[in-house]
């Protein structure tokens, strides 16, 4: 399943795009309505994308009456991406979206660089949110933490359905000539290039750990990035970054996933999923010295 990063696509303004994915993932919904962070938000790097808009959101009174609605006409399912300050405010979204059938699943982000940190850990978020609603939860992890396979297993025994990874990681862009932060806050979340090795040391490590369906998001910008993370145990993978330079990438992708399976001999992505899952990579074995299927 190809679905989009959350807040790499507005599904309201490129309809199409949207409709060319298999799920399409919202801008994270908080509580409260949320302006963001103060500009610049976005800045380009050598090796990727930094942003820092900080959770700018309508909140989940106008999600609910406005957006879902509109969403739910697009005709693919819905994930909701769902943050907040502390475990209530999980909890409370959770709990308004589980009566709404036109969404298919919850996605918990835990761990978005460009605002404060819940101060409850992830496990605890999910055990709230599996409380309050019984779709779906698939929790959206950091890398930068010392044991992403350990916070894995403790969201996996707190509820979670399935994992997201990974977010984007902390990074500084300085301006050429004044050496100050060229972002508004400082610091933001990179994406990108830069970020495919980090996610997929995650998701193998994580696909080990739990055996639970991933997303695996990251650095995707062809058909091979794609077929890689799948190779290591993402069952789903998403676009990001590549939808602001490449609104089309999701067909092409799609298509260059297809061709890559079949040049090894595989039928679809589906073979190279159930390759993962029958020989798990493990340190110091690579895609191309184990048995093929």
């Amino acid at each position: 399943m190809l679905l989009n990063a959350s807040g790499c696509l507005d599904a309201l303004t490129a309809p199409d795009v949207a409709r060319s994915l298999d799920a399409f993932v919202t801008k994270t919904v908080t509580p409260l309505p949320r302006d963001g962070n103060e500009p610049v938000r976005i800045a380009e790097t050598e090796v990727g994308m930094l942003n820092s808009i900080g959770l700018a959101n309508p909140g989940i009174d106008r999600f609910l009456t406005r957006s879902l609605t509109a969403l739910a006409k697009l005709g693919v399912p819905v994930w909701v991406s769902v943050g907040g300050f502390e475990t209530d405010d999980y909890a409370e979204i959770c709990s308004r979206l589980d009566d709404h059938a036109e969404v298919a699943a919850i996605e918990l982000n835990v761990s978005c660089p460009n605002v404060e940190a819940p101060a409850d850990s992830a496990s605890q978020i999910v055990a709230a949110a599996r409380l309050a609603t019984r779709k779906p939860l698939w929790a959206k992890l950091s890398p930068s933490v010392p044991d992403v396979g350990e916070v894995a297993r403790a969201a996996q025994a707190a509820g979670a359905d399935g994992l997201s990874l990974v977010n984007t990681v902390r990074g500084l862009k300085l301006d050429s000539g004044t050496l100050k932060p060229v972002l508004g806050p400082g610091h933001g979340g990179l994406s990108g290039p830069a970020l495919k090795p980090i996610a997929l040391a995650a998701v193998a490590t994580c696909y080990r750990a739990t055996g639970l369906p991933i997303v695996g998001m990251g650095g995707v910008q062809t058909g091979q990035d794609a077929l890689e993370l799948i190779a290591v145990g993402a069952r789903h993978v998403a676009l990001g970054t590549v939808l602001f330079s490449d609104p089309d990438s999701p067909a092409r992708v799609r298509a260059e996933l297809h061709a890559a399976a079949t040049e090894r001999g595989w039928r679809s992505a589906d073979d190279a999923y159930a390759f993962a899952v029958q020989e798990p990579l493990s340190v110091g074995t690579t895609l191309d010295n184990r048995s093929s299927v």
